[in-house]
């Protein structure tokens, strides 16, 4: 009788948990994102004016190296994500993930996507320099996540690889420096994007 029982339940909370995922993150062909695999990030609304994201210098040093948007139509750099759980296949919305550019930069740093303040411009910026893996407090800074947007995807950044650590939850949008450089920073108005393969 104990077995009868404990099967249907034990089917019941596998098909609960198997609904509860969240939606896979489709790219500009509608295949899903996977981790490892190189992908550029392009606007959603292709005018020209803009392209994808790329390593840019900062103030007046080009170490470190925050992430920014071309102002041309070009595709930037690759980009591959890593999921919080690296047994996961794919890329889903609303998870946490680390986000590296594919390649070797010039600054001797990681790759890997990072938050940090900058006191000048009062402002939360997108850089590189992060660490890959290790989730918790000691690397809060370097977690995101894609959300859906009407035309595309938005990044945001509102970690939960810490059960006991207060975060700020914005979305990412770009920001003009006091160089004219269009970065990637926590914003109120969200950047749509597609990825390309």
């Amino acid at each position: 009788m104990k077995t009868t029982i404990l099967i249907p339940l034990s089917f019941i909370l596998f098909l609960f948990s198997a609904s509860s995922a969240p939606d896979s993150v489709i790219d500009f062909t509608g295949k899903i994102l996977r981790p490892g695999i190189n992908y550029y990030v392009m606007p959603a609304a292709r005018d020209g004016s803009s392209g994808g994201i790329t390593l840019a210098a900062t103030g007046n040093m080009s170490c470190p190296s925050g992430v920014a948007q071309f102002r041309t139509d070009e595709y930037g750099m690759p980009l591959t994500f890593s999921p919080v759980n690296p047994k996961k296949g794919v890329i889903r919305l609303s998870t946490d993930l680390n986000i590296k550019f594919s390649g070797s930069t010039s600054c001797n740093e990681s790759n890997v996507w990072k938050l940090k303040y900058d006191e000048d411009m009062k402002q939360y910026f997108v850089m590189v320099g992060g660490v890959e893996g290790n989730p918790g407090r000691e690397t809060l800074d370097n977690w995101f996540k894609i959300e859906k947007t009407t035309d595309g995807y938005k990044f945001v950044f509102c970690p939960t690889v810490c059960n006991f650590c207060k975060v700020i939850c914005r979305d990412v949008g770009i920001t003009l420096d006091g160089n004219g450089v269009k970065r990637l920073a926590l914003s109120d108005v969200p950047f749509s994007w597609i990825f390309m393969r």
